[in-house]
């Protein structure tokens, strides 16, 4: 077959051809709205704090002196070999206690591994939160009876599943919330991206806060992301992103009120980055001083978020000496009652490893539990 050696100039009807320009573009959304401040918002130390709640802000005081508390226990609690492994929050106090106030009691929390005390915050508790830590049981608690899904250890995994309760309950008409934490080296996991993209494509009421602490173990931020904050990040899925001060209790609590209130009048998901630290390791099995100094560690010490707290609420007589000992004092009982439980050897059962597993046992989990069911009956143990 012979090769055409025509131009398109010379072919029939080329004089006619235009090409058709495509439809103006325009973006689907006006993106101004949902970028970040550039800085962190703030209150305390600022004129915004004139207007602070005082029982409110009370009552955040007294939570994050019982939830430091609570992360110096527990703590200790590893080096006497009550507790395998604890991921401490000190530092991280006014994220961890801010979102579990912001929510009304139908609403659903998702935490990460590092967010036992949002869960105690939130009521639950302190053994119970510390249980799946211990080694002892599956989660330690009833999901469903207190609202708060499963400690989650695997990175990001927690958040398509908030998506998914939230958009469920918004089909079936429920006036339900939820609120998924996460931390920085989270984001990098494709569990992020895919949740935030199907919780703005549904609208889905949820809110995802984003503890940036720094470092995932001890990879800093900045060999994660290039983005100007991960709050900006929002606008790549079309939802708005707030950048917060993470150590201000009364400013995250305001930011994250706000966002639960979006989601539940039908304003869709939000996007919310805390600048925080984590002052101890990343567990008590992490050395940190091979990837960070200590005068880094001592910067933010004075950032410390019960200390900002308690200095702002001072300053403006809503706090006085008796109630800063009653709270000290409060913190103190649970912490005793912590120790003199968690000193208590509990009773297992082997069996119950199959429990709660799946809802119908499959045949290969049958055949592991008369296994393990027959070497106990032969050693006597039941």
């Amino acid at each position: 077959m012979k090769k055409s050696t025509m131009t398109v100039q010379e072919m029939p009807g080329a004089a006619a051809y235009r090409p058709t320009p495509p439809p103006a573009w325009k973006p689907r959304t006006d993106p101004a709205p949902l970028l970040p401040d550039s800085e962190p918002y703030r209150v305390l130390g600022t004129d915004a704090a004139g207007r602070l709640d005082a029982a409110l802000m009370r009552r955040l005081y007294a939570e994050l002196v019982r939830g430091r508390r609570y992360n110096t226990q527990a703590t200790a609690l590893t080096k006497q070999g009550r507790l395998a492994v604890y991921p401490s929050s000190t530092g991280q106090e006014a994220c961890e206690v801010a979102a579990a106030l912001v929510l009304q009691e139908q609403d659903w929390l998702f935490p990460s591994y590092r967010d036992t005390l949002a869960a105690v915050a939130r009521g639950l508790d302190p053994v119970q939160a510390l249980t799946l830590l211990r080694g002892d049981w599956h989660t330690g608690y009833d999901p469903r009876e207190h609202r708060i899904a499963p400690l989650c250890t695997p990175l990001a995994t927690q958040l398509p599943h908030a998506v998914g309760l939230a958009h469920a309950a918004r089909l079936k008409g429920d006036d339900v919330v939820a609120l998924a934490m996460v931390g920085d080296g989270g984001t990098s996991e494709g569990d992020f991206h895919e949740a935030l993209n199907f919780a703005a494509v549904w609208q889905a009421p949820v809110v995802f806060l984003v503890q940036n602490n720094g470092f995932a173990i001890s990879v800093p931020l900045a060999k994660q992301t290039a983005a100007p904050s991960l709050a900006h990040k929002a606008v790549g899925y079309g939802m708005p992103g707030r950048l917060v001060d993470g150590n201000d209790a009364a400013a995250v609590h305001e930011v994250l009120a706000e966002a639960v209130e979006r989601a539940r009048r039908g304003g869709g998901p939000t996007l919310v980055e805390a600048v925080t630290y984590r002052i101890d390791a990343h567990t008590n099995a992490d050395d940190a001083t091979r990837y960070r100094g200590e005068a880094e560690v001592e910067a933010w010490r004075t950032h410390d978020p019960v200390q900002l707290l308690e200095r702002e609420l001072t300053q403006r007589a809503i706090l006085d000496a008796d109630a800063v000992r009653q709270a000290r004092e409060e913190a103190e009982t649970m912490a005793a009652d912590l120790r003199e439980r968690m000193n208590a050897d509990p009773v297992l059962d082997p069996m119950d490893l199959f429990t709660h597993v799946y809802a119908e046992k499959t045949a290969q989990l049958r055949e592991q539990e008369a296994l393990l069911r027959a070497e106990l009956d032969a050693e006597g143990e039941r």
